[in-house]
């Protein structure tokens, strides 16, 4: 049996313009984790590339607040653009603590990372933490794509969790942009399942090894090259073609490489001493 036949994933690694995409972002993740500032201030360069992916991903999902505004703010539990900022400021933090769960049991990761997006707000009844059911509906403002019935939610969630436990040779990138448009097609919570899929691709970049200090916010390229841009690739992914699965991936490796550009960014600034 081929390594392709048996990891399905390598083989989009080998569609046209994926490895150039795959090479372009490591040599971009190499050149920030080589900066100087990181050899001795990495912590605050990992704390603000979380304070900024959270900042990105709630904006994808209509919550676009300025950076300071996010930085300022202490109470979430308001407006639905609070609770969106909220819940992806407790994602951010949540995220690095599940890496070795994801490995064994994604599902679970899947199902705390919901439980932790609602957080204590009111309304959500047992939906919280479990795929969705028959008959109940899905708060999801960006993604108009239709809603896969809750028996095929399951199937695909079990086959994308049964390809993570298995590990296998596609690049970090490849498997990220696969979670992360898997996770938007299914929708399989009744809510913020934009942010989770985020965060699954952002558990993914780190835990492969990619990008260990979660310096790399793709959530911050994601919101960098707009709505339109995001939903236009993710047709791509939802198409299952070869050339709508390569742009997807290329369009999450782009998002990687503007997220590398904001911690250089950071870093620069923290060694002029304007941060």
């Amino acid at each position: 049996m081929s390594t392709h036949a048996s990891d399905p994933l390598a083989a989009l690694g080998s569609l046209p313009g994926v490895a150039e995409s795959v090479d372009s972002v490591r040599k971009a993740v190499d050149r920030v984790y080589g900066h100087r500032v990181m050899r001795r201030r990495s912590n605050e360069i990992t704390s603000e590339a979380a304070l900024r992916g959270a900042r990105g991903s709630a904006a994808l999902s209509g919550a676009d607040w300025a950076l300071e505004e996010v930085r300022r703010r202490t109470d979430f539990g308001g407006d639905p653009e609070a609770r969106t900022v909220g819940a992806a400021l407790r994602l951010g933090a949540e995220a690095g603590q599940l890496l070795s769960i994801w490995r064994q049991s994604p599902l679970r990761v899947l199902a705390r990372l919901h439980l932790v997006a609602v957080g204590d707000a009111p309304g959500f009844g047992d939906s919280v933490g479990r795929p969705r059911q028959a008959g109940e509906t899905v708060d999801e403002p960006l993604i108009g794509a239709p809603l896969p019935d809750p028996a095929e939610v399951s199937g695909r969630l079990d086959g994308l969790s049964d390809l993570i436990i298995a590990g296998g040779t596609a690049p970090a990138l490849v498997t990220a942009a696969v979670v992360h448009g898997e996770l938007l097609a299914l929708r399989p919570f009744t809510s913020y399942n934009g942010l989770i899929a985020r965060a699954a691709e952002r558990i993914v970049l780190v835990g492969s090894g990619l990008d260990p200090k979660s310096i790399c916010p793709a959530e911050v390229g994601h919101a960098e090259q707009g709505r339109a841009a995001y939903v236009a690739a993710f047709e791509g992914y939802l198409s299952g073609t070869p050339e709508g699965m390569a742009t997807w991936i290329a369009h999450c490796g782009r998002a990687v490489e503007l997220g590398v550009r904001e911690s250089t960014a950071v870093c620069e600034a923290l060694q002029r001493g304007a941060a």
